[in-house]
């Protein structure tokens, strides 16, 4: 939609509204980049579906993504009580989904681990949650290589952590270090990993993430300086400069 048209639409709208109070008008949704969509909770994810609200968690997070990519194409973000389904994207319909009752999940793990409230690492869990699904849609949309099942949700993981850690906020990277602690509370509550699972360990995912975090700023973060993590810096320039030399067709920066 050109910009012209767009103006157009909001003086319609406004006429409209100044006429007729109760008319509903909406801007139509844009045909390229990532864009929100938000559906009722059910009961049980009220809770969950406000904090989203209040932190404007996905708004925040299309709005990321959209200023770092210029996508020739619409990807829709959406939240949802997905009755146990599981968040995830769809290739298909080229739609993430972020779901209510997962997040819910987290809140009582977080709480049970004595975490209180526990409003700003369940924001944290799903930020990344939101950004680990994103890399799935790039990895999709732009035919990016991945092996197996399993290398695409480790470089999903790794598109995560890039657009955490990328700008060297302390915002970013207390976000990966909350989510890392997320999968090691769902470790700890389910120690058999479900072999069904594409996805790395919990424990994996969790080192993963940390060892990013300490890569990336190693002087910021002394308290994670261990003998395994001696590559970690290595490793986070590598991950970094493989996400960027695949997104450069689209970067906007």
């Amino acid at each position: 939609m050109t910009l012209r048209a767009i103006h157009a639409t909001a003086a319609l709208c406004a006429a409209l509204l100044l006429t007729a109070p109760l008319t509903s008008c909406q801007h139509p949704a844009p045909a390229q980049g990532f864009t929100l969509r938000r559906e009722e909770p059910a009961p049980a994810d009220r809770e969950i579906a406000t904090l989203l609200d209040r932190h404007r968690i996905t708004q925040t997070v299309t709005a990321d993504l959209n200023t770092y990519l210029d996508l020739p194409h619409r990807i829709e973000v959406a939240t949802r009580s997905c009755a146990g389904e599981g968040s995830g994207y769809d290739p298909g319909t080229r739609r993430i989904e972020l779901c209510y009752d997962d997040l819910t999940e987290d809140r009582e793990l977080f709480e049970r681990a004595g975490d209180t409230p526990a409003d700003d690492p369940v924001a944290a869990v799903a930020r990344e949650t939101l950004y680990h699904e994103a890399g799935h849609a790039l990895i999709d949309t732009l035919g990016l290589p991945a092996p197996d099942d399993r290398a695409e949700e480790d470089a999903a993981d790794r598109f995560a952590q890039l657009m955490l850690l990328r700008d060297g906020r302390p915002e970013g990277e207390r976000t990966l270090l909350a989510a890392a602690r997320a999968y090691d509370l769902a470790a700890a509550a389910h120690p058999e990993p479900d072999p069904e699972d594409e996805h790395a360990p919990d424990p994996a995912r969790a080192e993963s993430h940390r060892c990013a975090t300490y890569g990336a700023a190693p002087v910021r973060h002394p308290t994670l300086a261990t003998p395994p993590r001696t590559p970690c810096p290595h490793t986070w320039t590598t991950t970094r400069a493989a996400w960027l030399q695949d997104l450069g067709p689209v970067l906007r920066t």
